[in-house]
């Protein structure tokens, strides 16, 4: 899940990148990179840019703590939700070959007797699944972790149909759209039951073959394990790998730096293989996707723009964060892999919008508060109707968790003023006028969002 405080970055991050293309400083961007390693939350990265027929690849910081191994081109990271769009190039390339096509109700693809939700007489459709508009939600509410640190790896094929057999659709299927990492993984199920495969076998013939990706893969072998990097949280601190064997269409693939830009360059049309008619098909529009000038294909969004239609994903996991953007008409491309919680998109933006130095991350020095200061900031903070900031306090750290994201850790830079390591952000809490804490302001990107403290839900 990708860490994004402020409403409409991504639509920030897209504009910018359909700007006509110019060179990068690699010198520059590399500086700003391990200003981040220094003072933030990174680890280690890969970024990739192409600019019509010229590639720069650049390489930062290290694949891991222990030991100090350097990053490299063949560095193996986690590219979360990026795989959703694996899943939709499989889709298309079904279709494309006459297996499936989009009006295929899912359970025509499932085990006999599996039910899926229905809603006013109308099924479920591969059309729905790839589009986000299914109207399952973006996770089941049967997904409770033994391991939190690795959330997905014990949930099971039976599971999911348990919960897809009880469930009962919030709204019209099609309706609109709801981000659904249930129904992609859902998806790259139903496929791979289809050509009797596993997901893994199926990507592997389908995509990652053709198009060279030998470093790609869900299973990583004795032989890939050395190049596999640690991911690593807000604190700097490993994190488990996640394994994702019944979502796996959603967010399992691990790949390098260098795969990735096989398949942003076959993307972007800039090589050709038999799979380019599905990589095209599975680009177009297919509806709009919440905003209007935002729409889905199959699982790629693009942001249409009069410099032309900025098509992208990102994606992350525990410790990994991921982005793959590219502008066809002005045949410009970004890739950035992060094994930390640092933000993927932030770096693209600033790359591909010649702001590097808003890349960079500046020493800012934690004071110690005590335990009984720390505890007055716990609460939820509501910053907007549907989104608020959770600031909880365990084992002497203070927490920040916004809604539908991971957590953050805040460091105190002076009395009710705190930064953040995993993005460049600061917090401010406000006292009232009995010295009590009745709001907080998070600042990030020039912009300040306030968010007054609830009530507790359940006072004691």
């Amino acid at each position: 899940m990708v860490f994004n405080i402020l409403a409409g970055a991504l639509l920030t991050v897209t504009a910018h990148m359909a700007d006509a293309p110019t060179p990068v400083d690699t010198k520059a961007i590399t500086a700003a990179l391990e200003t981040r390693i220094e003072y933030g939350s990174g680890v280690g990265y890969f970024v990739g840019v192409i600019n019509g027929d010229q590639q720069q690849i650049l390489t930062a910081g290290l694949a891991r703590k222990t030991g100090g191994l350097p990053l490299s081109e063949n560095s193996l990271f986690e590219i979360g939700s990026i795989t959703k769009t694996f899943t939709g190039i499989l889709l298309a390339d079904m279709i494309l070959k006459g297996e499936v096509t989009l009006d295929d109700p899912v359970t025509s693809l499932l085990p006999a007797g599996t039910v899926l939700p229905i809603r006013n007489g109308q099924n479920i459709t591969l059309g729905h699944l790839v589009t986000h508009s299914s109207g399952l939600p973006r996770l089941p509410s049967n997904l409770v972790p033994a391991d939190i640190s690795n959330p997905y790896v014990d949930y099971s094929v039976a599971d999911m149909y348990e919960f897809l057999s009880g469930y009962t659709l919030p709204r019209d299927i099609g309706e609109t759209v709801e981000y659904s990492n249930l129904g992609m993984g859902l998806l790259g199920h139903v496929l791979a039951l289809k050509t009797e495969q596993s997901y893994e076998e199926l990507v592997t013939e389908r995509i990652f073959k053709p198009l060279g990706m030998s470093d790609s893969s869900i299973t990583i072998s004795e032989k890939q394990r050395p190049n596999f990097t640690d991911g690593h949280d807000a604190s700097g601190d490993a994190t488990s790998h996640w394994d994702l064997p019944t979502l796996a269409g959603a967010g399992a693939i691990r790949s390098s730096g260098r795969d990735m830009m096989k398949y942003l360059a076959a993307n972007m049309g800039l090589t050709s293989s038999a799979l380019s008619p599905a990589i095209e098909m599975s680009h177009k529009f297919q509806r709009d996707f919440g905003q209007n000038n935002m729409h889905i294909g199959f699982a790629w969004i693009t942001v249409t723009n009069d410099a032309g239609d900025m098509t992208w994903h990102n994606g992350g996991t525990g410790g990994y964060r991921s982005f793959l953007g590219m502008n066809k008409t002005t045949k410009t491309g970004v890739l950035v892999l992060a094994n930390s919680s640092d933000n993927a998109d932030a770096i693209a933006h600033g790359i591909l919008n010649g702001t590097v130095t808003s890349l960079v991350v500046t020493e800012q020095k934690e004071i110690a508060l005590s335990a009984e200061v720390l505890a007055k900031y716990i609460g939820e903070y509501q910053l907007a109707p549907t989104f608020s900031i959770t600031i909880t306090f365990e084992d002497d750290i203070l927490w920040g968790q916004a809604t539908g994201q991971d957590r953050f850790r805040l460091f105190a830079k002076g009395s009710n003023e705190f930064f953040l390591k995993a993005v460049e952000a600061s917090v401010t809490f406000v006292e009232g006028e009995a010295g009590d804490i009745v709001s907080m302001v998070f600042h990030q990107g020039g912009a300040d969002l306030p968010g007054q403290k609830l009530e507790p839900k359940n006072p004691t």
